[in-house]
């Protein structure tokens, strides 16, 4: 549940891409606050934004136009930036480089890192990342990145953040490559991390019916605009956007009491 402290905000936020007539606004002037420890769903279909929403959270695409402020501040330092918000994209193949063992990118991770560690307490708290995700730190550590299953590819994304530790985790479609069994387990797995280390979880998706049962609040993108920015239930039970109202009528079944009991 989410405490009240404005964690990150946007005012105004643009991003365009290309020049003169071929000029596009992926995000257009969108005003935003997340707090501290809250479950955000970030909806829409491809091509609605949210992806370059999230990539600016990420300090990775830089803005055209607006303020984006980390805990009241601009980020300034990309390196310092990224020991606060980290990622779980929808290809955790992509994530890795796959000529370098787990154990070598794992131990990377320690390059955000201003405490210094020996190199006995960097190998424990490897271990102990991959068995928050159950995974065998002696069955996988020194594998590449091929050799390892999607399922396995998402939980190693995973024990990253568990040893990142960051404020903010961006969840981008993080169960649409993985197999129907895996996908319920990954799910839980990202929330349990998100209890144990009182973090925020910006989850990016197009399916609603997640949004529902995981957020806080419900961003509703279309046209690089926030139409929609309200609690799961009211923006299912009473949407004000044709855009959300289009989104439900895609859903096949929509039972009328698909409502979460009150947190």
């Amino acid at each position: 549940m989410a405490t009240g402290t404005p964690l990150i905000s946007a005012k105004g936020l643009t991003c365009t891409f290309g020049h003169g007539k071929k000029k596009f606004t992926a995000v257009n002037k969108v005003n935003y606050v997340i707090n501290d420890e809250e479950i955000i769903t970030i909806v829409g279909e491809s091509g609605s934004g949210k992806t370059t929403l999230a990539k600016m959270m990420l300090a990775l695409q830089k803005p055209a136009a607006g303020e984006l402020l980390f805990s009241g501040k601009a980020i300034t330092d990309k390196h310092e930036h990224w020991r606060k918000v980290q990622a779980v994209f929808q290809d955790p193949f992509a994530s890795f480089n796959q000529f370098f063992t787990v154990r070598s990118q794992l131990l990377a991770c320690f390059n955000l890192f201003t405490e210094k560690y020996t190199v006995d307490q960097k190998e424990l708290m490897i271990d102990k990342s991959l068995r928050s995700v159950n995974l065998d730190p002696d069955a996988v550590k020194e594998k590449y990145p091929f050799e390892l299953s999607g399922g396995q590819m998402q939980r190693l994304l995973i024990a990253r953040i568990f040893l990142i530790r960051p404020k903010i985790l961006i969840a981008d479609e993080p169960t649409s490559m993985i197999d129907a069994c895996s996908r319920a387990s990954i799910l839980d797995l990202l929330l349990d991390l998100k209890k144990e280390l009182k973090m925020c979880i910006i989850f990016i998706t197009h399916d609603i019916g997640l949004a529902h049962y995981v957020s806080d609040r419900v961003f509703v993108m279309c046209k690089g605009e926030i139409v929609e920015n309200d609690h799961p239930d009211k923006v299912i039970k009473d949407p004000q956007h044709p855009y959300t109202k289009k989104l439900l009528d895609d859903i096949p079944v929509l039972h009328k009491d698909w409502l979460r009991p009150a947190k």
